[in-house]
């Protein structure tokens, strides 16, 4: 079963469960004449939107791309997940309001046998589920999920929280229900705002994960003429797309024909193995013994040898446009690049002093 359709039988799985516990509830209810129960059979029963929203949003991020969207629609899924982290930190601060009162204004808790049945059922349920939907979502990467299941069991914790407060009210007569209560709204006002910062961050744009990196740059690296892997970008349009760029080195004794195929299977392999359709430009290694590979090897180790030096590549020398050129990136400490440049650049000078040199910063996006 593939992700998209892996996610709408959570989600389903949510949906149904909470209507048959609202169904339950509802029965019970109407069987004891108590209002509350009823009432709370339909709670539940608005507990189930989380689940629809992930499935509207899980359809319409498959969406074919078309002439406005040519990327498709995939970022849809992080939208999902927004609007359930407001849900969540919604009822994380509508919790917080009625606790906050309560501590000033205590109640003495009116439970019947026919109550704490229904309440021990339903927290038994919220849990299984909701550890089962978040569990889902991680293992799927859908932020939606993660937050739909999140939802649940935060539900289920508030109302054991207003059940032990209950317990403790009636034995010690000690009244904890608003504190008890204060104290776990504000837990899930910080949760969900930690799951609402997930998607808000992959539609800002974030950084590629560690472990991907390398990964992507040691099996590059491994194929047959690439000799150094560099400026590795990738942006997430959705789960399922992800689009980028990289350059690599190879000799310049390669001609284009053998260059446009060691691309072409870089291309095709990174498609087939992480759909990620990847654009990759060319460093040409000066080889041999002339002009071209002394000062490569010469400049390579002068501006290595800088502390703030992080990398140094893509250098590039043509007398026919008296022009030197070589790409560095600097460490996160450095901020002032005109002065960076203008260091480099005196030292490198000297080296060549009939040529212009082009000192260009670039920056580290996936280490």
């Amino acid at each position: 079963m593939d992700r998209s359709k892996e996610i709408i039988r959570t989600s389903w799985i949510g949906i149904i469960t909470n209507v048959l516990l609202a169904g339950f509830k509802a029965a019970v209810g109407i069987v004891a004449g108590s209002v509350a129960v009823v009432m709370d059979a339909v709670n539940n029963l608005s507990d189930a939107l989380s689940s629809v929203i992930t499935i509207v949003g899980t359809k319409l991020s498959q969406r074919p791309a078309d002439q406005k969207h040519p990327f498709g629609f995939g970022r849809i899924e992080y939208f999902s997940a927004i609007i359930i982290a407001v849900i969540v930190i919604t009822a994380g601060v509508t919790s917080l309001i009625e606790s906050v009162k309560k501590i000033f204004n205590p109640t003495d808790p009116e439970y019947t046998t026919t109550t704490l049945v229904v309440i021990a059922v339903a927290i038994v349920v919220k849990i299984v589920l909701g550890q089962f939907v978040k569990h889902k979502g991680e293992q799927l990467k859908s932020d939606a999920l993660i937050a739909s299941g999140s939802d649940a069991l935060f539900d289920a914790i508030i109302t054991l929280a207003t059940l032990i407060a209950a317990g403790i009210m009636l034995i010690s007569g000690l009244s904890l229900d608003g504190i008890l209560g204060t104290l776990i709204s504000i837990v899930i006002i910080k949760a969900g705002i930690e799951m609402l910062i997930s998607p808000v961050n992959e539609l800002l744009g974030t950084s590629i994960p560690e472990e991907l990196t390398k990964q992507i740059i040691k099996e590059v690296s491994s194929f047959d003429g690439v000799h150094g892997v560099y400026d590795l970008i990738l942006h997430n349009y959705g789960p399922n797309v992800k689009i980028g760029s990289l350059h690599i080195n190879v000799y310049d004794t390669m001609s284009a024909h053998e260059i446009h195929g060691l691309t072409r299977k870089i291309t095709m392999y990174m498609m087939e193995h992480y759909g990620i359709i990847l654009t990759i430009g060319v460093y040409a290694v000066a080889t041999g013994k002339n002009r071209r590979a002394e000062l490569q090897g010469k400049v390579i180790q002068t501006l290595a040898e800088h502390k703030e030096i992080v990398q140094v590549h893509g250098f590039y020398l043509s007398e026919k446009e008296n022009l030197l050129s070589v790409d560095v990136v600097p460490d996160v400490t450095v901020h002032d690049y005109e002065a960076l440049i203008s260091k480099l650049r005196d030292e490198i000078k000297p080296l060549v002093p009939d040529m212009d040199v082009a000192i260009v910063v670039d920056h580290n996006y996936s280490e």
